[in-house]
């Protein structure tokens, strides 16, 4: 998903009290929460109902794009012979009504299926709206099994400025299985890979014309041109995610955050997360952080990647990864 300036600041401040523990994280979080205060009308009116999020087709695949006050999600649509197939079902409910309506009417077609791609609101808070247009919505049973913590942590930080556009009950979409599967839907045949940690515990990566080199609908397990967001600290986990992803061989990948590319995508999340490693292994990380080492390692990454947006995600994914390394060096 892309981001306005605001919109990045204020999922900071609602992610930081679940982020992952330690002093580290703790004080850094608590320091951005008292240095960024959106104005108050900003933060207790929606945005004007004239506002739309923007919608794009390349071919038989759709992307939708929420306005700013939804974080700027993006979800995709596939469009097949019998139907759509959804891709993540958007934060705010009226988003993923307004996805609906604007991929049905270019098309002509209705939404069969959709399917939750990670454990993020972004990606499963529009589930029952989906549900309610008669559409089935589907994860992993690994996927499913990690949407209650989220969900209470994410509710606990977004409820009161959305409400009553945020779901207060658990999204139930179905699960598929624990294994990698094909599935037959709109006239299409996608392939459901369970994929493990990430950027999140647990992963779906979508195959679509595998036979021929495809497209790979991977979500934030790759950002283009945007810093990662690095919150559960498993960058281990998540090269090896890249890896998986490099030996289905695909096309074309479609980020969770800009724009969709080449295969070589994936070797740019592998090279970026590299950096991240190693820049704060240089540092010999043990807990608690050492004085100015993560402002000096977010320094440098931004002075890396100088075009990369959402350099205030490394507030709290740089604390994660330090507190990873510290905890792997005691070992």
């Amino acid at each position: 998903m892309r981001l306005g300036p605001l919109s990045t600041l204020l999922i900071v401040l609602g992610v930081t009290l679940s982020a992952c523990g330690g002093e580290s994280v703790e004080a850094r979080a608590k320091a951005l929460k008292a240095a960024i205060k959106p104005p108050a009308a900003r933060a207790a009116t929606p945005s004007p109902p004239e506002e739309h999020g923007t919608v794009a087709r390349d071919g038989d695949v759709g992307t939708y794009v929420s306005i700013p006050w939804g974080f700027s999600t993006t979800s995709y649509w596939l469009e097949g012979p019998e139907g759509l197939v959804a891709i993540d079902t958007q934060f705010l409910p009226s988003a993923a009504e307004e996805m609906i309506a604007a991929a049905e009417a270019a098309t002509k077609k209705k939404f069969v299926l959709a399917i939750v791609l990670h454990a993020n609101p972004d990606k499963f808070n529009g589930t029952a709206t989906f549900q309610k247009h008669g559409v089935k919505v589907v994860t992993s049973a690994q996927v499913k099994a990690a949407l209650p913590g989220i969900h209470e942590k994410r509710t606990r930080s977004f409820y009161d400025r959305y409400q009553p556009d945020y779901p207060s009950e658990l999204p139930q979409p179905e699960s598929f299985g624990d294994k990698t599967t094909e599935i037959h839907a709109a006239g299409l045949t996608l392939k459901l890979h369970v994929m493990g940690a990430g950027c999140s515990e647990a992963h779906v990566v979508v195959e679509h014309r595998a036979a021929g080199g495809g497209d790979l609908f991977v979500g934030d397990l790759v950002a283009n041109k945007a810093h990662s967001w690095l919150e559960i600290g498993k960058t281990d986990e998540w090269t090896k995610r890249i890896a998986e992803m490099k030996k289905l061989k695909p096309a074309r990948v479609y980020p969770g955050r800009g724009l969709p590319g080449a295969a070589s995508l994936l070797d740019d999340e592998a090279a970026y997360l590299d950096k991240v490693v190693s820049l704060v292994a240089l540092e010999k990380p043990t807990m608690p952080a050492h004085e100015g080492a993560l402002d000096r390692i977010e320094a440098a990454l931004v002075a890396t990647y100088p075009s990369h947006e959402f350099p205030v995600f490394l507030k709290i994914g740089l604390p994660a990864e330090w507190e990873r390394q510290a905890r792997a060096a005691r070992k």
